[in-house]
């Protein structure tokens, strides 16, 4: 038996999604006659409460476009010290944008409004104009962490009488929408930019969409062509990404619930001296001895996982994991 366990961007397809696929109706998306396309970036905005999207190949591209959009060069953003826009896209920020990162650091990657106050520039040539905060949901490096929209409200008000912009990497926002209970819908009222990503725990092969205003949009669609991400009869991937918004939303839960599950066991590992809580699909454990060590022998038994630090391992949930399968894996973690 084999579980992978290093992201949720390995699962496959389903049968049901494959169809959708199989039988989706496609056009030239960059003409704009993509009509799976336009249903789903119609569906994405609709679902939380914005004008409008945008369907891009990746979350990367997602939130490369919209910090273009809300920045001019020379502007700063402001995010936590591990947030994905920093850490895990090439430096993009600055090659893209032309823009400075004033980086904090929150509590498992959450930020709050009296941290980000204090560090918002004045009007001083010798700085760089704050422009844009960039918050993410759920926090990669924060092996999970939610942000509830009680914590968003305050980050929301604060940009507004700053005259900030506010975007959200929404990579895993539907792990966040089922842990904290919150409502998609809601979340059109604070954000300027919500990425959100299908190709994660929502289980589509490719694809995140981009939404915003109209004329924010249109204006994404300038850069999504410079970029390279305008795609042709993209439909094919767009229509995975609409069977996923109806039918993976609600199964988030079994993926927390295996998350637990492991975390559980690795508390009583005595070859782990710290986890980290498993509010959602990912889990973060330190090890005694290098991660490496670990990797080796988990991948000898069959389980595949990844290190994000030389004595810290990830595991992450998926739709392609099973009941039967965590069981095994907690097995496996006992024996080591």
């Amino acid at each position: 038996m084999i579980v992978d366990l290093r992201s949720d961007t390995v699962t496959k397809p389903t049968p049901g999604m494959l169809e959708a696929m199989w039988s989706a109706k496609v056009g030239d998306d960059v003409f704009g006659e993509d009509e799976t396309v336009n249903e789903l970036e119609e569906k994405a905005a609709a679902m939380f409460g914005m004008e409008a999207g945008i369907f891009c190949p990746s979350g990367t591209m997602t939130n490369q476009i919209a910090i273009k959009c809300f920045t001019q060069p020379l502007d700063e953003l402001v995010t936590d010290q591990t947030a994905h826009v920093y850490r895990y896209e090439g430096g993009g920020i600055a090659f893209n944008s032309g823009v400075s990162t004033r980086l904090l650091i929150g509590d498992r990657g959450r930020i709050t409004a009296e941290m980000i106050a204090p560090e918002i520039n004045a009007d001083n040539i010798h700085y760089p104009h704050t422009s844009l905060v960039v918050l993410e949901n759920t926090v990669n490096k924060g092996g999970g962490s939610c942000y509830t929209l009680e914590d968003i409200k305050p980050i929301a008000a604060l940009c507004h009488n700053e005259k900030l912009k506010l975007h959200l990497d929404g990579a895993r926002i539907f792990n966040a929408l089922a842990y904290t209970g919150d409502k998609a819908i809601d979340y059109g009222k604070y954000f300027d930019g919500i990425s959100v990503c299908l190709s994660k725990g929502l289980g589509a092969p490719v694809g995140s969409v981009l939404l915003a205003d109209k004329e924010t949009i249109r204006y994404a669609r300038r850069i999504r062509k410079v970029l390279g991400g305008g795609m042709r009869q993209a439909g094919f991937l767009a229509a995975a990404g609409i069977y996923a918004l109806d039918h993976h939303i609600e199964r988030l839960a079994i993926d927390h619930a295996h998350a637990q599950l492991l975390a559980d066991e690795l508390g009583k590992c005595n070859w782990v001296s710290n986890v980290l809580p498993a509010d959602t699909n990912i889990v973060l454990f330190d090890t005694v001895v290098p991660a490496e060590q670990v990797l080796k022998k988990l991948l000898g038994k069959g389980v595949k996982a990844s290190s994000t630090d030389t004595h810290r391992i990830r595991f992450v949930t998926h739709l392609d994991v099973h009941p039967q399968q965590a069981e095994w894996v907690v097995k496996v973690l006992a024996e080591i």
